[in-house]
């Protein structure tokens, strides 16, 4: 379903909106606390202009959100899609602010974003794209201020890029201006993985908590990006079933298990895992509705809603994607579904990771990946057992307003214990 800015059940950030004032109503939050939170520190919005390798000027618009910095500097990706919108990026600094106070980092929330389809542009044009956009947010991001990161269509590349482009500026190297780059100029081993490897670990969390277990589970993965592939990696590598996977082309599925890094390396040689041999195709939509013990949306936002969310059969829901369940969706899904797991933890690791990249560059002392995998679990499984305690404070509420409530109480704390000033 595509978003919609006119419905509330599709508009990212009435959805954000919606979700804060379930949760704040669980701890009997203050309306103008409720209020201050809805409303970002600050939206910048520029003027990206690029010349074409033909000679042409292009104008693209670009943003960046910082949404609440009271428990440090406003961390969150970067993404370029023809799709992206202000009230969008706005909703995902939102929620990066709750999955930074979740899982119990230093950061505040941000995101930023490029109207632009990086697929009709060349490699030359992006690089072009990206210094612009780079110079355009210079006044308001900074290591100790707003360090960006990659999302959708943007990667280790781009990061580097962002990096050298504000080094530049400044004189000198800056590697924590951004997480996310290469490893060779400050980034972090298992920065890559970090995503999907946490979908997989919360996930089998997940099962253990329902009284099941990962081992031989049948787990179906709609999107088979980074994020999807690390998450369908570390969960064979765990002992769970892969039957069924999709790109925005199609999918496959094969009951017996995929063949994960075989349909990797047939996706990057055919450019989706469609007609991948020893399966069968299968729809994005069909998909969604298998009846596996996991269900992990690991594409966009918004493919679970009114229309389709009664045919969903899945014992368990792990959000990969950043808002993949509409609200009507997940009020519905938490009492047909053992489990559904919201998207500020399940795909919180890969902000997990870009913390310890910041921590590492800012201490030019560099980890290896056992410890970086080590600590990566350390905070999700700490994390998740908060989640299922506070939902035991409080009853059958939605797993979202558990985690919600954790985000919040520690955002709020940090309010109160700063003042407001002047």
């Amino acid at each position: 379903m595509k978003a919609d800015p006119t419905n509330p059940e599709t508009n990212p950030y009435e959805m954000a909106c919606r979700q804060l004032e379930r949760s704040a109503e669980l701890i009997g939050l203050d309306s103008e606390l409720v209020d201050y939170l809805k409303v970002p520190d600050r939206v910048l919005t520029v003027k990206v202009p690029v010349r074409m390798d033909d000679g042409r000027i292009r104008v693209f618009v670009g943003y960046r959100s910082q949404h609440c910095g009271v428990r440090g500097p406003y961390k969150g990706g970067i993404r370029y899609h023809p799709n992206v919108t202000m009230e969008e990026v706005i909703a995902l600094s939102m929620w990066m602010t709750w999955k930074c106070a979740l899982v119990d980092i230093p950061f505040g929330g941000g995101k930023g974003g490029v109207r632009v389809n990086p697929k009709e542009l060349s490699n030359s044009e992006l690089e072009r794209l990206t210094r612009r956009f780079t110079t355009a947010i210079m006044p308001i991001i900074s290591e100790n201020r707003d360090i960006p990161a990659p999302d959708i269509y943007t990667d280790s590349q781009t990061m580097a890029w962002m990096m050298d482009t504000y080094s530049v500026y400044k004189g000198y190297t800056v590697p924590g201006i951004v997480t996310g780059k290469p490893v060779e100029l400050g980034g972090s081993l298992g920065r890559e993985s970090a995503t999907g490897r946490g979908v997989a670990i919360i996930t089998r969390e997940s099962a253990k908590a329902i009284g099941s277990t990962i081992k031989d589970a049948s787990i179906a993965i709609q999107g088979y990006g980074n994020v999807g592939y690390w998450a369908a990696k570390t969960l064979s590598e765990m002992g769970a079933r892969i039957v069924a996977v999709s790109d925005s082309r199609g999918g496959v599925i094969n009951w017996d298990g995929l063949d994960v890094d075989a349909l990797a390396r047939y996706k990057r040689e055919t450019g989706s895992v469609v007609d991948f041999p020893g399966s069968e195709p299968i729809s994005n939509e069909n998909l969604l509705k298998l009846k596996v013990d996991v269900l992990i949306p690991a594409a966009i936002g918004g493919v679970i809603h009114g229309d389709n969310m009664k045919k969903i059969r899945a014992r368990m829901i792990v959000e990969a994607a950043n808002g993949p369940i509409t609200p009507e969706a997940e009020e519905h899904l938490n009492r047909k579904c053992e489990l559904v797991v919201p998207d500020i933890l399940a795909n919180s690791g890969g902000v997990i990771v870009s913390y310890f990249e910041w921590v590492q560059d800012l201490e030019r002392y560099f980890w290896d990946l056992d410890r970086v995998n080590r600590e990566l679990e350390r905070v999700l499984v700490k994390a998740f057992r908060d989640m299922i305690v506070t939902r035991q404070e409080f009853g059958r509420i939605l797993w979202r307003d558990a985690a919600m409530v954790i985000a919040l109480r520690r955002v709020i704390e940090s309010l109160r214990l700063r003042g407001l000033w002047p």
